[in-house]
């Protein structure tokens, strides 16, 4: 990974009326599924989710009774494409290395890992869903000591996680039974939460005109082939990569939408006026829409991402 230059993509922000606020989240993220039953005990079982919400066609699971993951059925959409852009992974944040070393034991216990990976900002597990979605169950280390580029970017890298070192934290302080407690955990603590989704696109210039242009992410640690975005000076709410060499927009199952939440009705104003600034120049072929709580924009790839208020 190598930094790029975010100085650009600021100016681009704050003529279009700022950028995000700095308490701006990830909300939910939705999967399209064949198999309802299959994903929910997955993401209940495995990634230790809780079922909120449940009916023949949909389910709805979270954490601490907060929603983060809606699963719809639809076994008539086909299968995504190899050139098709979508979804990298959905990333669920847990509030500690112990709670990871639990999530670490569940995967263990009843599914497979793919990856496993030390970003210095944060330590993550990596595995695919039952229908080959990706998944990343990671940990933050404390902002103090994520590692800085000369421009004040967090940075970050890739490099081989101390697992067995995390596996030895599970049960610390969470279910009573000391460190590495035979005890599985069955459940995510309360404070989960979705901190990422990460993007495979077609284009990365189309993505920097929607995402920051538009919406008002600012561009943080990336490199020729990734982009990683955050407000706040997080180190990303969202990243999108053309690794794979994606060239047709999302289709078929996987990624629904997901949701970007803002803190109130002004930033979500100052979305609709830059979204339209970028519409106006023609950077990007997107679509915008609104609902009752927020607009909807459809991203040059087809993926759609929800913007809504607290």
């Amino acid at each position: 990974m190598t930094d790029t230059n975010d100085g650009d993509s600021a100016t681009a922000a704050s003529d279009r009326g700022g950028g995000l606020p700095p308490e701006t989240r990830i909300g939910r993220g939705a999967l399209r599924v064949a198999d309802l039953d299959e994903a929910v005990a997955f993401y209940r079982d495995v990634v230790g989710l809780s079922v909120l919400d449940r009916n023949d066609g949909r389910a709805t699971l979270g954490a601490g009774g907060a929603p983060l993951l809606v699963l719809e059925r639809d076994a008539d959409a086909p299968d995504r494409e190899r050139s098709d852009a979508g979804l990298f992974h959905t990333a669920f944040r847990v509030p500690s290395r112990a709670a990871l070393g639990e999530a670490l034991a569940r995967v263990r216990e009843g599914w497979r890992l793919d990856g496993a990976s030390d970003h210095l900002v944060s330590e993550a597990l990596y595995l695919d869903d039952p229908e080959g979605n990706g998944v990343e169950i990671y940990r933050d280390r404390p902002r103090e000591e994520w590692p800085r580029t000369g421009g004040g970017t967090a940075r970050m890298a890739t490099e081989p996680l101390d697992i067995e070192g995390v596996a030895e934290t599970a049960g610390d302080g969470s279910d009573g039974g000391g460190v590495g407690s035979a005890a599985l955990v069955d459940r995510a603590p309360a404070d989960t939460d979705l901190g990422h989704v990460h993007l495979e696109v077609t284009s990365l210039s189309a993505f920097e005109a929607v995402y920051v242009d538009g919406l008002g992410f600012a561009t943080g640690m990336s490199g020729p082939d990734v982009r990683f975005v955050a407000a706040g000076g997080y180190h990303h709410h969202l990243g999108a990569n053309t690794w794979r060499g994606r060239t047709t927009p999302a289709g078929g199952r996987g990624l629904a939408w997901f949701e970007v939440v803002v803190p109130d009705v002004a930033a979500l104003d100052a979305v609709r006026t830059r979204l339209d600034a970028v519409a106006a120049e023609g950077d990007a072929e997107f679509a915008v829409a609104e609902r009752d709580d927020g607009i909807v924009v459809t991203d040059t790839d087809g993926i759609e991402v929800r913007v809504l208020t607290e």
